[in-house]
C-alpha cells in the first residue's frame, strides 16, 4: 500500500512589521520569512475514508481533530479537484508546540496538501494548491510553498528570496500557547505600528544579515510579553547564551528563536539553557 510522508517545517518570522487594522479586520504586515529543517510529520496512505490521527510530544494540546487544518485543506482540495472527500489516512506526528508563532498548523496543511496531490495523481500546480491554502488561513500559501519569501499585505503576497544564507539557529518555547488572536487584540490596544518593508541588506553575507535584522522588529513582541511573560523570560535566556547574536520573537509567540554564526555554537547553547530549562522545548535548527 502506498504511504507518502513529509516534514511540515516551522516557519520563522526573522522580522515582522505590523500596520494597524484595517476596516474588514485585518492588520498588514510585511515580513521575511524563513522555514526551519525541524517541524511536525505529515503521512498519508489510501483508505476507504478521509481521517486524521494525531500523535507526537504535543498531540494532546490539539484536542479533538474535527476541525484541524489538515482535514480542512483536504476537503478544500476534494471540492476543487471535484473528488468530494479524499479517501485518505493521514497521521500527524505533532512534535512542535502549539499557539507558537511557527506557522505549525498552516504547514501541516501545506505538507498534508502536497501529498494528497501526488498520491492522488491530481493535475493541481503547487500555485493552485497555494490558493486553497490561502481559504485556510493567512499563513496558507507561505507555509504551502515553505520557502524563504518576503510576505506583505495580509501575509499573501510573497517574493520569493533566495539570497538568504543558512542561519544556525536555536528555536525556545517556555511551554506557554501565545494564541494569535488574543496577541493581536493586545496590540491594538496600543499605539498604531507602521507596516514598513525595509531595504534589503547591503550583502546577503551571514553576519550582515544578522546585523540588519537587528535594526528590524517583531512589532507584536512586546503584546505577547505583557499577555505572557513567560515569553520574556525566555527572550532573555536566550539573550544571555553565549554566542547568541539576535534574539527575538517569531510572529505573535511564544516561540523565541536565537540566531549563531555556527550550528555547533547553537547546538551548545541549547544543551546549557536544556539544563537549566528542563521543561522548554528547545531545539537548534538551520533556518532558510
Amino acid at each position: 500500500m502506498a504511504t507518502r510522508t513529509a516534514l511540515a517545517p516551522a516557519k520563522v518570522n526573522l522580522f515582522l512589521h505590523v500596520g494597524p487594522v484595517d476596516t474588514d479586520g485585518y492588520h498588514p504586515l510585511a515580513s521575511l520569512v524563513a522555514f526551519a529543517d525541524v517541524g511536525d510529520r505529515v503521512t498519508v496512505q489510501p483508505a476507504g475514508r478521509l481521517s486524521l490521527t494525531v500523535d507526537g510530544r504535543f498531540a494532546a494540546g490539539l484536542g479533538g481533530t474535527g476541525d484541524n487544518l489538515i482535514l480542512r485543506a483536504l476537503r478544500a482540495l476534494g471540492e476543487a479537484a471535484g473528488i468530494g472527500e479524499p479517501p485518505l489516512a493521514v497521521t500527524l506526528d505533532k512534535r512542535l508546540p502549539i499557539a507558537a508563532g511557527l506557522g505549525g498548523g498552516s504547514s501541516d496543511a501545506g505538507a498534508a496538501l502536497k501529498l494528497a496531490r501526488d498520491l492522488l495523481d491530481l493535475a493541481l500546480t503547487d500555485d493552485a494548491l497555494a490558493d486553497i491554502a490561502a481559504h485556510i488561513g493567512a499563513d496558507g500559501p507561505m507555509c504551502l510553498h515553505a520557502r524563504t519569501a518576503w510576505a506583505e499585505g495580509r501575509g499573501g503576497r510573497l517574493t520569493p528570496e533566495p539570497r538568504l544564507p543558512t542561519l544556525p539557529a536555536l528555536l525556545i518555547n517556555p511551554g506557554v500557547a501565545s494564541p494569535t488572536g488574543e496577541v493581536y487584540r493586545a496590540y491594538d490596544a496600543g499605539p498604531p505600528g507602521a507596516v514598513d518593508r525595509p531595504a534589503p541588506p547591503h550583502d546577503w553575507r551571514a553576519a550582515t544579515v544578522i546585523d540588519w535584522l537587528a535594526a528590524q522588529r517583531n512589532d507584536l513582541q512586546d503584546a505577547a510579553v505583557a499577555r505572557a511573560p513567560a515569553i520574556g523570560d525566555a527572550l532573555a535566556a536566550a539573550a544571555s547564551l553565549p554566542g547568541a547574536r539576535l534574539v527575538r520573537m517569531s510572529g505573535s509567540g511564544a516561540t523565541v528563536f536565537a540566531l549563531f554564526d555556527t550550528p555547533r555554537a547553537a547546538a551548545a547553547a541549547g544543551g546549557r539553557l536544556a539544563t537549566n530549562r528542563p521543561r522548554w522545548w528547545i531545539t537548534p535548527t538551520n533556518l532558510g
